[in-house]
């Protein structure tokens, strides 16, 4: 694990390469974009991350802005920050001149769709996993976030927790305080744009998108699905809610796996075109 300085913020990094003699410059570099607050790098690291790296992609992770170990200003929680952060990270990275694959979580999915629309030259394909893409789930999300910062907000749950010795969860809900009460994430996330089926029009990559049976998101998913000018494909996973990724892992690895080489087989073609 390392820290990297991109533009003027310090983003915790994790890197993991193809494996020895894999031709990985064949394939697209695989950033995973992780979801909101709680969230971090390590939500993919057994799940996909290393499966993903094993099957000859170069893979990054990251901590977003504000999130994990990466520094946390009081401002930028915007969607239009975050891909500046993404382009600003890669290109500290080396990778700018690399075609990249993003896989996101939850708001790690919103996030992904907005790097594609603004940097269709850098995103050659899309993974979204449970993407909130409605206006509905923002004020859903605004309300969430605005009571939880209110229950955290001068709470001894963080001291109580590191007396009991439960520093993962203490550190989480330190951190969990901080941006709800102490950034702009929440007024940044509502005041956010919403999707329209222009935007969706304009994707031209290959797109998988992975919801649960039960997700209150499978409207936006099928919206997507049937604007989108790309390929797109949906997969819905019987008996699951917004939990895809914890829940579902063989399945979901499968899925991701074979998307990946339907992307790297069709960079590989237009290369040679």
């Amino acid at each position: 694990m390392a820290h990297v300085l991109a533009g003027s913020l310090r983003f915790h990094v994790q890197r993991l390469p193809a494996p020895q003699g894999a031709d990985d410059r064949a394939r697209p570099v695989v950033v995973f974009l992780h979801g909101l607050v709680v969230d971090n790098l390590s939500s993919f690291y057994c799940p996909l991350a290393v499966p993903v790296a094993r099957s000859g992609h170069e893979v990054v992770l990251y901590d977003l802005r504000g999130h994990g170990r990466t520094e946390r200003p009081a401002e930028g929680y915007d969607s239009g920050t975050a891909v500046r952060d993404l382009v600003a990270l890669l290109g500290a990275l080396g990778l700018a001149h690399r075609p990249v694959h993003l896989v996101g979580n939850s708001y790690g999915g919103t996030l992904a769709v907005h790097a594609a629309l603004a940097r269709p030259d850098l995103v050659v394909g899309l993974t979204l996993l449970e993407p909130p893409l409605s206006g509905a789930w923002v004020e859903n999300m605004v309300d969430t976030l605005s009571a939880a910062a209110l229950s955290l907000e001068d709470s001894e749950v963080p001291a109580e927790l590191r007396a009991l010795r439960l520093r993962k969860a203490a550190a989480l809900t330190t951190i969990a305080d901080e941006l709800l009460n102490r950034t702009s994430l929440i007024d940044d996330i509502a005041a956010g744009r919403v999707f329209t089926p222009a935007d969706y029009a304009r994707l031209r990559c290959p797109v998988l998108a992975v919801c649960g049976e039960h997700s209150e998101l499978v409207p936006g998913v099928a919206e997507l699905a049937r604007y989108a000018q790309g390929p797109c494909s949906v997969e819905i996973l019987p008996g699951l809610g917004h939990d895809v990724l914890k829940e579902s892992s063989g399945a979901l690895r499968t899925s991701v796996l074979a998307h990946l080489d339907e992307v790297a087989a069709r960079q590989a073609g237009a290369l040679v075109r």
